[in-house]
């Protein structure tokens, strides 16, 4: 493959964006489902790719790829592998973490919530495995954390574990994890909004009511003129070096740092355990932790607000826009197709645990602004963050709750655990190595310590 040819296919990721945002503005049936432009322009290219246009013409002649070369999409392919490694390590820059009573206290509840929700899809998983998935359609016991690692960790967390399903023999649990997250994002939009109707008609919402509307521009995702805000700000001068610059050589030095550890840990298991555990997990969660790192360097020698967080997110966007779009564009729908059953099993289970979740469980944890706290919660173990963010800005659009504080703060203990952290990074080459059971067990552990805190502890005061 040639350097024209990926710079290509890098071409046409914009012009799939670019496609994906005008169909968003110009589709209301699309602006009603609040659907980001980046899984808009996935499904397109999946549509006008080999596997659909492609497959209409027998794969043969001019249009035996669809309006897409194979060096496209080999491309496109490579590009979630890689830019997850991005979003993870953007989390915490540009941030100033927060004493721990203050997360206890705002985010406590919303904690609680989330990481029940979160264990308890490793328990349906794993159960649908131990007694419907296994034994009956002789599936591997790793596919009963694909329900986290779809729904919870999301397109992002699915391409980081692409190698790792391959060490391990079963590489189209890449495509179905792949697959769930994509339902996890559709149905979370759908569902999730029905929710926001259901408890404004059932005045269970402390902020909206049945008189709120949702604006035209809102909708279609433009911001009106008189709203607009700066994207960043300038930290350094552009004759020294150009801030975006800066912002992209910190987070590399972050994914670098991160890499590190890994090797570290890799190193210090080998000669100390005798085991090659760590040689499975990716490298994401640990730029993660390579991101707080470099957060903590800049902050001990004064410099921590040379490192914009607005900046940090307008990358950490960038990244995820185009890691979505070439995830969903080149999932193997052969893959989902020879698994259908067993996909749609997960993906039902999956479903039906969060919404009992937010119906039954999230009143009992939360105790005031439970729908608009809760909200943001579903929607990340439905699909990724900004679907929980997407949510609650339909719920409280002016931020007068405390649910965005609540999540954040969240945030800050729940990332490095589940979601695309260290247990979803582990968790496949655990239950490869000792099997479905310990794992199980612990998450069964760990269910129970998130309902015990939630409904025992944060359901009794007022938080």
């Amino acid at each position: 493959m040639t350097p024209n040819q990926i710079g290509f296919a890098l071409i046409y990721l914009g012009l799939f964006l670019l496609l994906g945002k005008w169909l968003r503005v110009k589709i209301k049936w699309i602006q009603n489902l609040f659907l980001p432009s980046s899984v808009i322009a996935g499904f397109i290219g999946l549509l006008l790719g080999p596997q659909i246009l492609g497959a209409i013409f027998n794969g043969e002649g001019f249009w035996s790829t669809g309006l897409m070369t194979p060096e496209v999409i080999e491309v496109w392919r490579t590009l979630p592998g890689l830019l997850i490694n991005v979003v993870f390590a953007t989390l915490f820059l540009g941030t100033i973490l927060p004493n721990l009573r203050k997360v206890w206290h705002i985010g406590g509840p919303q904690l609680a919530f989330g990481w029940t929700l979160g264990w308890g899809q490793y328990v349906v998983g794993i159960l649908l495995t131990l007694l419907i998935l296994t034994p009956i359609f002789d599936l591997p016991p790793m596919v009963g954390a694909l329900i986290e690692v779809g729904f919870e960790g999301g397109h992002g967390t699915a391409a980081g574990l692409q190698g790792t399903f391959e060490e391990m023999e079963f590489s189209e649990a890449y495509d179905l994890a792949v697959g769930l997250a994509t339902i996890g994002i559709l149905s979370g939009v759908l569902i999730g909004i029905f929710m926001i109707n259901w408890a404004i008609r059932k005045q269970k919402t402390e902020v909206l009511n049945d008189t709120d509307d949702t604006s035209a521009n809102k909708k279609s995702g433009i911001i009106e003129f008189e709203n607009r805000e700066p994207a960043a700000s300038m930290t350094v001068r552009p004759e020294s070096i150009e801030p975006l610059s800066l912002h992209l050589a910190v987070i590399a030095v972050a994914i670098m740092v991160g890499y590190l550890v890994l090797q570290l840990l890799v190193y210090l298991e080998s000669i100390i355990i005798g085991t090659e555990l760590m040689t499975y997990v990716p490298l994401f969660p640990l730029a993660m932790i390579g991101g707080i790192i470099v957060q903590l360097f800049f902050t001990k020698i004064g410099y921590s607000d040379i490192l914009d967080r607005r900046m940090v997110m307008r990358i950490q966007g960038l990244s995820l826009d185009i890691l979505i779009l070439s995830a969903i564009a080149t999932v193997s729908l052969n893959v989902i197709g020879e698994y259908l059953v067993p996909f749609l099993i997960l993906a039902a289970a999956g479903i039906l645990w969060n919404v009992i979740g937010f119906f039954v469980l999230a009143p009992k944890m939360i105790t005031s602004y439970w729908v608009e706290r809760a909200i943001g919660d579903f929607g990340q173990s439905m699909g990724i963050t900004a679907t929980g963010l997407l949510l609650m800005r339909v719920a409280d659009p002016k931020a007068e709750s405390p649910s965005f504080e609540g999540f954040g703060y969240k945030q800050l203990v729940f990332e490095p655990f589940l979601g695309g952290g260290l247990v979803t990074a582990l968790s496949i080459p655990l239950i490869f190595q000792f099997g479905p059971i310990p794992f199980l067990i612990l998450s069964v552990l760990m269910l129970l310590l998130g309902l015990g805190f939630g409904i025992l502890y944060f359901g009794k005061k007022k938080s």
